[in-house]
């Protein structure tokens, strides 16, 4: 009897296994990779710049570098000054210093002269660093500026705002110690008073130089003194009316006299000549 048992217990054991044999076996869930994604890119600057100028040699500004915005028009600001044309008496080089001059005469049907000198069609840049070491004058009525404009008109149907601009540093006279930084683009402007806009306060700002900088990635745009951050604009990618700045810009110097911000509070006349000095200016390339 137990022999019977065991070999029936046997016989359905073998069977239990040829069924199990004859299954079709699930296949295996396939195996997914997922790709990591890749870390932010980390932007940097040449080590040394890709041109400067250190203002040694004396006389007015160097030719191959430097040209004049000249004229009286108020430059969309109602401004007072006339910008003279490679006058020595508004843009001279001395002892390695740059000055720009404002002086009270009457010139042009204004009466004050001044200067405003730029790059354009000479150092047009896309992307990179802009220091510019300077000491900047102190005085009612006065509004000196280190700063940036498109060097084209590809976007939209008015220059400005739309191919955008970028203030390095801004200073108004009625408003002493206190730096601007600024954007303004279609979307971003001071005209509809959204401009993106940062200040800080620099109180020996007329009686030491220091270095104003911005860098301009195709990210961010941040500005410095004296290599601290004071400013921070990022794209948005959102389309050119934010960020028009994946075109080339060049860099302007000037000192304007009164105007819709710079004499808000009236002009002081017991200040002039009134005197921007610059030590030098370095640009560096975003490497690649």
């Amino acid at each position: 009897m137990r022999i019977k048992i065991l070999s029936l217990s046997l016989f359905l054991y073998a069977t239990s296994l040829a069924c199990k044999s004859s299954e079709t076996l699930a296949p295996a869930p396939p195996v997914i990779t997922q790709t990591p994604a890749a870390p932010p890119k980390v932007y940097s600057f040449s080590a040394t710049p890709v041109w400067s100028d250190e203002f040694d040699t004396p006389g007015l500004p160097d030719s191959k570098i430097w040209s004049y915005d000249v004229g009286g028009s108020g430059w969309g600001n109602n401004e007072l000054q006339y910008y003279t044309d490679a006058d020595i008496d508004n843009a001279h080089i001395e002892n390695g210093i740059l000055t720009i001059e404002a002086k009270k005469e009457s010139f042009g049907g204004k009466n004050y002269t001044s200067a405003r000198i730029v790059t354009k069609g000479k150092k047009d840049m896309l992307y990179g660093k802009v220091e510019v070491r300077a000491k900047v004058p102190a005085g009612r009525g006065n509004w000196p500026a280190i700063w940036m404009l498109g060097s084209q008109s590809d976007y939209g149907t008015q220059f400005w705002p739309d191919n955008g601009e970028i203030d390095i540093l801004e200073h108004v006279g009625f408003d002493p110690a206190v730096m601007h930084f600024s954007v303004h683009t279609k979307s971003f402007n001071h005209v509809i008073g959204t401009q993106k806009t940062s200040t800080t306060k620099i109180d020996d700002f007329d009686t030491a130089f220091h270095v104003y900088s911005i860098e301009w990635t195709p990210k961010t745009i941040q500005a410095f003194i004296d290599g601290k951050q004071y400013f921070y604009f990022e794209n948005s990618g959102k389309g050119w009316e934010e960020w028009p700045f994946d075109k080339k810009q060049h860099v302007l110097i000037n000192m304007a006299v009164g105007g819709n911000w710079g004499g808000q509070k009236g002009v002081d006349d017991t200040i002039f000549p009134n005197k921007f000095q610059i030590d030098y200016v370095r640009v560096y390339s975003l490497n690649p």
